[in-house]
Parts: C-alpha cells; structure tokens; sequence
C-alpha cells in the first residue's frame, strides 16, 4: 500500500511541477525554464540527501547520469513536438509510451504482479492517455510525428526504469544528485551551443522557481516508492501526472475539461483502487 500511496503523491507533485513550467514557459524560453527550474531544485535535493543518508556507489550513480540524460532529451522532444501545434496527438502518445516502457521492464526483471495489480496499472496507462487527450491541434498527423512523440515517450519511461533500478540501499537517494547533474550539464551545454539566455523576470521566475523543487520532491517520492514496489505497477501510477495538471487547468485557469478527459480521471481513480487491493 506504502509504494502506491508514494508513486500517487509522485504523480500529484510531478502534475503540479510541469503546470508551474507551463505557466512559466508562456512568457518565456522553454530551455530557459528548464535549466533554471532545475538549478532551483537543488536545496530540496542537498537536504533530502542530508535527512536520507545513504552511501553513493558508482554504479547507482552512473545509472543517475543516464537516467537524467534520457529525461533531458525527453523533455526537448517533447517541446519540438509540442512547437508543431500538435499537442491533441503528440500529449497522450507521449504520455502512454512512457508509461508502458518500466512496466513492460518491470514485468521482465521483476516478479509478475497479481492479477488485480495488473488490470490497474492498464487502466492507469488507458486514463493517461485519456486525460492528455487536448482539442484541437495545428499540425498534420505525420508518421515522423507519431515516431517524434514515442521516442520522447520512451526516454521519459528509460528515466523511470532507470531511476527505480538505481535506487535503494545503500546507495538511498544519491542517484537523484546524479540525474540533476546529467540535466543541467546537458541544458546548459545545449544553452551555450543556441546560445539561449538563461534570465527570467516576474511571474515566469517565480512559477520556474516552484517548478524545481516540486520536481526534486516527486522524484524523492517516486524513487522512494520504486524501492519498496513494483517497477510494473508503480512506473504507471506515477505516470498519472497528467490528472493533476489537468485539475490545476481547470480549477486555477478555468479551463474547460472535455468529456473524455473526466472519463479519464475516473478511470485514473479505478485504477488507483485496484492496484492498492
């Protein structure tokens, strides 16, 4: 029960993490928001690090360092396809794909979860897709774009595999120093090659600002659920992260909800009772 409730509060603070990048990214550089949001993190990471203890080996660190170099080329997949104006498809095929990738490694390096466990966690990766789904969308729905979305899909779910292989004892939460190494360096390395300035002023510095420590927090509580569950059934329910951002869109910028996003907002709750049971 303990990694569920984890992996769902990873979810909710991950979801509230990339809605403060959102509001953040609407006024400013989205590699700027980026970089800086994370080098933001870095207390919260220096004091979960110094509450948790552990002994870093060089192994659990040099899984930190690809696990964040995946994350990285993630998110600037992520945002090339999302500056084609195709969110309506690139959102959920994202969304999906990083969900599927730990739970299928889950089930082949782990023990098999119950039958139950197993239902939910398909219904976890059926809700994220129906929660991202958005209306609209400028782009055409090119194959080069479905690939687009599913590489950036993939290297968000290797970062999930990775970061829940790396952790626990005695290496505790060391990896994560390892993970925000490998994704400043490469934003800032990236930062100087397009040579993109790394200032923020008003309302985008503060929402960066929030962004960094609240990812540090869900990548705590996500690699702490890793430890003690599932790859298969926890990677899915930490993936659900789009239910809150959609709930902080509707509740904080009243946006509109479609039908099918609250279909799968109750099938994320579905699937939350059941892997639980």
């Amino acid at each position: 029960m303990l990694p569920i409730l984890l992996a769902a509060a990873s979810a909710a603070v991950w979801g509230t993490s990339d809605f403060c990048g959102g509001k953040a990214t609407q006024r400013a550089n989205a590699l700027t928001v980026t970089v800086l949001s994370q080098c933001c993190g870095l207390p919260i990471l220096a004091l979960a690090l110094a509450l948790a203890g552990g002994s870093p080996s060089v192994a659990a660190l040099g899984w930190g360092l690809v696990a964040g170099l995946a994350g990285f080329v993630g998110i600037l997949l992520l945002y090339r396809g999302l500056a084609q104006g195709a969110m309506a498809i690139f959102a959920p095929v994202t969304a999906i794909s990083s969900a599927l990738v730990p739970m299928v490694a889950g089930l082949i390096l782990e023990r098999a979860p119950s039958t139950l466990e197993l239902v939910g966690a398909g219904c976890a990766i059926l809700a994220i897709g129906m929660v991202s789904l958005t209306g609209g969308g400028r782009a055409k729905v090119t194959p080069r774009l479905v690939a687009l979305a599913l590489t950036s899909g993939a290297m968000f779910g290797i970062f999930f595999t990775l970061l829940g292989r790396a952790g626990g004892a005695p290496a505790g939460l060391w990896p994560l120093l390892a993970v925000r190494v490998a994704s400043v360096g490469a934003g800032l390395l990236v930062a100087a090659r397009t040579r993109t300035g790394l200032r923020l002023r008003g309302r985008s510095l503060g929402f960066a600002m929030l962004a960094g420590p609240l990812d540090i927090l869900a990548n705590v509580l996500y690699l702490e659920a890793a430890i003690r569950g599932l790859l298969s059934v926890v990677a899915p329910v930490a993936a659900l992260y789009p239910v809150s951002t959609v709930l902080l869109a509707f509740g904080v910028d009243r946006e509109r909800v479609r039908p099918i996003q609250l279909t799968g907002l109750g099938l994320a709750a579905v699937a939350l009772v059941l892997v639980a049971s």
